[in-house]
């Protein structure tokens, strides 16, 4: 298999967990507190991902000044984006309960939300595609990040989606166009990058892994712990030392 679509195969398998989450979302009511606790753990595991599988090796191999640039880019322009993206209803996209507001109540936030999740799901993909630059291979812990921590993501999303009287079409659209998405941003990131200066795809990466740490800080952990509690270090640790283990394991 060209290692170009193994990239973008790899990209769609992990948008793909937010269709899944989506779909147990709409027909099943899962209780609140463990979407929470599931949020959690993927909330730990990407963390452990980040840096061990993204942020070490980028500096590793290219070098501290551009990994350290591109982390705090990526997290400066997902903020800024966030922002945006929040006051035209987007701010609790996340969330599983009745804080998503309806296109009646803010006329437009379908289309923040949205993009919304698109912003979140994009830098996780774009990782799976570099990790294959330059003939490496998939990390196991960061394919195993993404999948774990999307399945929560898009059920307690969806979950709100459908308090907030978003339709079927619209929910499953949404999560479609992202898995859709995700997969051609694994491909572009791969292609775009191949036979690139490692400090470029070091400055790349952690441009992903600085968008992915302040979405986690933004929106996952707020949501687990408004749910889960006191319960939620614990458990956040818990996904932390299962990534670290992977990682030690596939090392």
């Amino acid at each position: 298999m060209p290692t170009w679509l193994a990239a973008g195969l790899w990209g769609l398998l992990g948008g793909a967990a937010l269709l899944l989450g989506a779909a147990v979302a709409w027909a099943v009511r899962v209780p609140q507190r463990v979407v929470a606790g599931v949020m959690a753990f993927g909330a730990g595991v990407l963390i452990s991902a980040l840096a061990f599988d993204l942020v070490d090796e980028a500096g590793e191999s290219g070098g501290l000044l551009p990994a350290a640039g591109g982390f705090l880019v990526g997290a400066l322009v997902y903020v800024a984006a966030n922002v945006v993206l929040a006051r035209r209803g987007a701010r609790h996209r996340k969330r599983s309960s009745g804080q998503q507001p309806s296109e009646g109540e803010q006329s437009g936030s379908g289309t923040a939300i949205a993009l919304g999740a698109l912003l979140d799901g994009v830098p996780e993909s774009v990782v799976l595609g570099l990790g294959l630059v330059g003939g490496g291979a998939v990390s196991p812990a960061m394919l195993a990040a993404v999948f774990i921590s999307n399945v929560p993501e898009g059920l307690s999303s969806s979950a709100g989606m459908k308090a907030g009287g978003r339709s079927a079409r619209y929910v499953f659209g949404v999560w479609g166009g992202i898995a859709l998405a995700s997969g051609l941003s694994a491909l572009v990131g791969y292609a775009a990058l191949q036979g690139a200066p490692a400090e470029v795809v070091a400055f790349i990466t952690t441009i992903a892994a600085g968008a992915i740490l302040a979405m986690v800080a933004d929106t996952m952990i707020p949501e687990a712990f408004e749910r889960a509690h006191l319960s939620t270090g614990l458990i956040t640790a818990l996904g932390f030392l299962t990534a670290y283990t992977v990682h030690q394991l596939g090392g």
